[in-house]
């Protein structure tokens, strides 16, 4: 049996303890896979039909390499024989075959999301409901829901709770929604993702005899991530292992991260309640990370009351203590990732795929793409698009575009009726039909609608709504000429109806989409700080939109080039593994989420998400954060993750150790870390006479003895202390980072100009009354 060579002492175990109910608590980094897929092909090789292994996991990708490891072992014939493959895939194919039980032809269709949507869109129209309150997304989110807690139909009807709930939420007619949606998919033939575990349940729940045959087929059943597990299946699961109990569970309660899909970390919890005599086997091993990322990781973890205690432990180099980056900005933040990167690529020859850049929500990727193109570093965005291709970003964006060329009749036809506004695609094409026969723009048209209004066949509501549309966006033209890029462009999201349209969207996907909203409104406050600061700086929109433009350009061209920076959130970082991980925004209300820290249990999930993003790194870990942000175009101070605070200083490194040693204790970063008292005396120093631009040409600029930063003060925050700046000094930027001065000019304080060479973002040249410089 060489397949069982290499194994360890806990892993040996988990293969080979066949019969009776088996634990698996697979730590970070544990050999689960290998286990599985052993565990698998031990049983075949002992005398198991693999007609009568059940294997269930959450991914294809997962089944298809489980499949291909035990097809090298006990040969292809064997592996194909497995029932093996994604809870939803395993389910499907038993329905298929007992479909007829429920009503169902053995040939029933299988919408996927977009089906779905559509035919609730239809029900909702069907039923005479406003779309606008009863929004379909919403909707369908909550329709999901129900049935993955088992709740049909008749059960919400003979719930008089859930009616009240929703009835308080304004929507008391979705139990009349949920019916229609339910007998026209039953009419239709079809089923949903959600269906497959409904109905499955429901089969095995209602026919005692189909239950009975999948318990005598499945006499070995193996359950991948059961940590991850909803209620619906785990019912499942739990049916179908009634009979035999020979069931395998493998999982990491650690990294239950799902709860927002309905997954239930009780499920693993209770594993030993639901079946005593099982035997529990620990992998604690983690063949992944160094030392010292396994060590801080399970600091942080211990702290959950919520778990199975495990001593995972790695046998591996000790490796290089997590470094922590204190940035005073998001800009600076990404400017320091996007720098470090490139540092690492060049001096140890690093790969780009190496890297993995890590964080909360997609929102953040705005300031991290920036940053990554100014470098010219491939980068890919996983689990959505590019920010500035996303879809609320590009309606917004569209909107300003309009404002700056109103014959961009793109721009135009994305934003006349979106959000809705009773112009619909009849209207549209009367207009473009009508412009184009007559040799016109529709601006023109849109400019002289009074004129035009007798020819264009359109009743007078339709008129006054395109009056009403074409007035909003000439006063939004209007308002441009005396006020800044960011006042304007909330301006357009607020009286456009784009704000509230996203935020009556409340599940997950549409909070993402009010927080991109964000995140552009924030880049463009962050752009006229920028340009407010920089000689000759050209606040406009027209300068910002081009700016966009052209970045967005360099990143869109596609090739088959693999070797890219990953970007993602760490939800979808679970199960992949990097030799450098940026954990980054590593603050309060960021990460933990201000939306899921309100409870113990959503506190605890936060802190696995942080276990779980720190345990993908596999030789260096990089933490970041920033002490202040924009917010809505205001910026906000940002206090420190408590994350941060539970990880122990000996595995820790602070990249600007003389801003950082002072705030750290023997467990961590303390709670005073933004107190600015100087822990050792000032010490002051003469003046020396103001060196301006025209003393210093072709002189080079003297070296200074570096400073304690103990020492450094925030200069000019209103344009009073610019004389304490001087040639050779060495100044720190929110946006651009840390640079040298080289050249001073002026005398009057009000308009003096500084050449900084900065090391990320080269050389600048600022008014020091708006630049903001920490000298250090």
């Amino acid at each position: 049996m060489d397949y069982l060579k290499g194994l360890n002492e806990a892993q040996y175990e988990a293969v080979t303890t066949l019969q009776g109910p088996l634990m698996v608590l697979a730590g970070a980094g544990s050999g689960k896979t290998r286990v599985l897929t052993m565990r698998i092909a031990h049983l075949i090789t002992n005398g198991v039909d693999p007609f009568n292994i059940l294997a269930l996991t959450f991914t294809n990708k997962a089944a298809k390499e489980m499949k291909e490891r035990i097809a090298k072992v006990v040969g292809n014939s064997d592996a194909r024989s497995l029932w093996m493959g994604t809870f939803h895939s395993i389910f499907a194919r038993i329905l298929r075959s007992e479909a007829h039980y429920l009503g169902f032809p053995s040939n029933f269709t299988i919408y996927d999301a977009q089906d779905a949507l559509n035919v609730l869109k239809k029900v909702i129209k069907d039923l005479s409901i406003d779309s606008e309150v009863y929004k379909p997304k919403k909707v369908l989110a909550r329709i999901s829901q129900y049935k993955n807690n088992l709740i049909t139909v008749n059960a919400y009807f003979n719930n008089p709770e859930l009616m009240e709930n929703d009835e308080r939420a304004n929507m008391k007619r979705i139990g009349e929604i949920y019916r229609k949606y339910v007998d026209t998919c039953f009419r239709n033939g079809a089923m949903d993702f959600d269906d497959l575990l409904l109905k499955t349940n429901e089969l095995l729940t209602r026919f005692p005899e189909v239950l009975a045959k999948y318990q005598d087929r499945f006499r070995y059943i193996l359950v991948d991530e059961y940590q991850d597990t909803n209620h619906s299946q785990y019912l499942i699961v739990k049916a179908l292992a009634s009979k035999f109990e020979n069931i395998c569970v493998v999982g990491d309660d650690a990294q239950s991260i799902y709860s927002f899909r309905g997954a239930n970390i009780y499920n693993i919890l209770n594993f030993k309640k639901d079946y005593p005599d099982a035997v529990t086997v620990s992998l604690e091993q983690n063949y992944r990370s160094t030392q010292n990322i396994v060590d801080a990781a399970n600091v942080v973890i211990s702290k959950n009351l919520q778990q199975f205690k495990k001593n995972v432990f790695s046998e591996n180099e000790v490796g290089e203590k997590i470094k922590v980056y204190r940035s005073l900005s998001d800009a600076d933040e990404a400017n320091f990732v996007s720098a470090n990167i490139f540092e690492l690529h060049n001096t140890q020859q690093r790969h780009f795929s190496d890297f993995a850049i890590l964080y909360r929500t997609n929102s953040q990727t705005r300031a991290f793409e920036d940053a990554l193109r100014k470098k010219n570093i491939p980068y890919r965005v996983y689990g959505g698009l590019s920010f500035y291709q996303r879809k609320e970003v590009k309606d917004l964006l569209a909107y300003l575009r309009i404002l700056v060329n109103e014959n961009d009749s793109e721009a135009l036809s994305r934003i006349i009726n979106y959000p809705a506004r009773g112009i619909g695609e009849t209207t549209q094409n009367k207009l473009i039909v009508f412009a184009d026969s007559h040799g016109l723009g529709l601006t023109q048209v849109l400019d002289n609608l009074g004129f035009y209004a007798p020819q264009l066949g359109l009743n007078n509501g339709i008129i006054t709504k395109l009056g009403d549309f074409w007035a909003m966006i000439k006063a939004f033209q209007v308002m441009l000429k005396t006020e800044n890029v960011y006042d304007v462009a909330m301006e357009v999201a607020k009286r456009s109806g784009l704000i509230k349209f996203l935020k009556d969207d409340q599940t997950p996907e549409g909070i993402s989409r009010v927080e991109n909203i964000q995140e552009l409104l924030n880049s463009m406050q962050g752009f006229i700080e920028e340009q407010r600061q920089v000689e000759g700086g050209d606040p406009s929109l027209s300068n910002f939109l081009e700016n966009i433009a052209l970045s967005s350009d360099t990143q869109d061209k596609k090739d088959d080039d693999t070797d890219k920076v990953s970007l993602m959130t760490i939800h979808l970082s679970k199960g992949l593994e990097f030799p450098v991980v940026y954990l980054v925004g590593l603050e309060e209300n960021l990460f933990p989420s201000f939306m899921s820290s309100s409870t113990r249990e959503e506190l605890e999930e936060e802190r696995r998400l942080f276990y779980v993003a720190l345990t993908r790194a596999e030789k260096q870990a990089y933490f970041t954060y920033a002490v202040s942000r924009f917010q809505w175009g205001k910026i906000t101070d940002s206090e420190p993750s408590r994350f941060l605070s539970e990880v122990d200083s000996k595995y820790i490194e602070f990249i600007n150790p003389m801003m950082e040693a002072r705030f750290v204790n023997h467990s961590g970063i303390s709670s005073n870390i933004f107190d600015e008292t100087p822990s050792e005396p000032r010490f002051f120093k003469k003046k020396e006479e103001k060196k301006t631009l025209e003393r210093n040409i072709g002189v080079p600029a003297p070296k200074k003895q570096l400073k304690p930063v103990a020492t450094a003060k925030i200069i000019n925050p209103s344009g009073s202390s610019s004389e304490d700046i001087e040639v050779g000094d060495r100044v720190r930027h929110d946006r651009f980072g840390i640079g040298e001065v080289t050249f001073l000019d002026g005398t009057d304080p009000q308009n003096i100009k500084a050449k900084v060479v900065f090391s990320n973002e080269g050389e600048k040249n600022l008014i020091l009354k708006f630049a903001k410089l920490t000298k250090i």
